[in-house]
């Protein structure tokens, strides 16, 4: 079994997804809701991502923007865990994202890790940076 964040967005997810290939790096897949076929009835916008998945090694992170008509809620209580094997690919990837977003915890040592940080992107998606290092 595979446990995979769903995220959703309020019509970015193009834009959120390529900001996440480029400093997470990986394989993207995308559809939009125009690429859909004809008989599910789904509305016709190229802009709107219907279904995406950024995969990295085993990691795998889908999402969608909702679709047109029906009500977005921002998510809230989650966060994107990114338990890494350096400090400075801690600092890349919170510099990466959290640029234009946020910032809850700026990139620090902790009592339980040689850096963390917790922080807000650009889209409203709530991500945490981990490196245990020799803790």
């Amino acid at each position: 079994m595979r446990i995979i964040p769903y995220l959703t967005f309020d019509g970015r997810c193009k834009e959120a997804f390529a900001l996440y290939q480029k400093v997470l790096g990986g394989e993207l897949f995308s559809m939009s809701f125009a690429q859909a076929p004809e008989e599910t009835g789904m509305p016709k916008d190229p802009d709107l991502i219907l279904h995406t998945c950024l995969t990295v090694d085993a990691f795998s992170l889908m999402a969608s923007d909702c679709p047109p008509g029906q009500p977005y809620s921002k998510p809230q209580g989650v966060s994107v865990s990114l338990n890494v094997d350096s400090v400075e690919e801690a600092e890349r990837l919170f510099k990466g994202l959290s640029v234009g977003g946020s910032v809850h915890m700026p990139l620090a040592r902790t009592f339980w890790a040689e850096r963390f940080a917790m922080f807000e992107d650009r889209f409203g998606i709530a991500w945490m940076v981990n490196y245990e290092g020799g803790q």
